[in-house]
């Protein structure tokens, strides 16, 4: 990010697949690469973060703050920012200070330890439905039907899903059915 105009100059994404360190590696060599020669400050959030800073000598900063610090910097009249991460989700609620004329998270949430709702379990329903989970969000725009799907829990949503496969009901409509599950998981389980 350009620290004047805070233009995206780079970007990528990579699934880490419990290797972080070495997915980092191969991004910080990309980077090297492409940016030879240009002084670079570094921060680093997420799965296995803080270790990967240290051993980097990077700021480390949680992914909740740093999204929460994101949002106040670019879309200033949010409210609500929702993210579903790979393992867990996270909400945050924000409301405009007109004292600091800032934007304030006034409360943070998270849920457990279980990945209902989340990456993972989408993951999980895209392999069951056998598309790539890059494929899901177009999946579920060609539904017309929501069914009852848990969203709870990954395992509950397979007992769910599995009935509907065998009856016929198309991927688009269980790609729409889970989408509104993680949707009702979050609200109701964050919100």
């Amino acid at each position: 990010v350009d620290p004047e105009t805070k233009a995206l100059n780079y970007t990528v994404y990579l699934r880490h697949g419990a290797e972080q360190a070495k997915t980092v590696a191969t991004i910080l060599r990309e980077v090297h690469e492409r940016f030879a020669g240009k002084e670079l400050r570094t921060a680093v959030c997420g799965s296995g973060g803080r270790g990967i800073a240290e051993a980097i000598g990077a700021f480390y900063i949680q992914e909740v703050v740093a999204n929460s610090v994101a949002v106040r910097e670019l879309y200033p009249e949010a409210r609500v920012a929702i993210e579903p991460g790979g393992q867990d989700a996270k909400i945050v609620f924000f409301h405009y200070d007109p004292e600091s004329r800032q934007l304030v998270a006034s409360d943070m949430r998270m849920n457990g330890s279980c990945a209902g709702g989340t990456g993972a379990f989408l993951d999980e329903v895209a392999s069951l439905l056998q598309i790539e989970v890059e494929e899901f969000e177009s999946y579920a725009a060609r539904g017309t039907q929501v069914y009852d799907i848990s969203g709870r829990c990954g395992v509950f949503a397979k007992s769910d899903i599995q009935p509907l496969l065998n009856q016929g009901v198309s991927r688009e409509d269980i790609a729409l059915s889970t989408c509104h599950a993680v949707a009702r998981q979050t609200i109701g389980g964050l919100a």
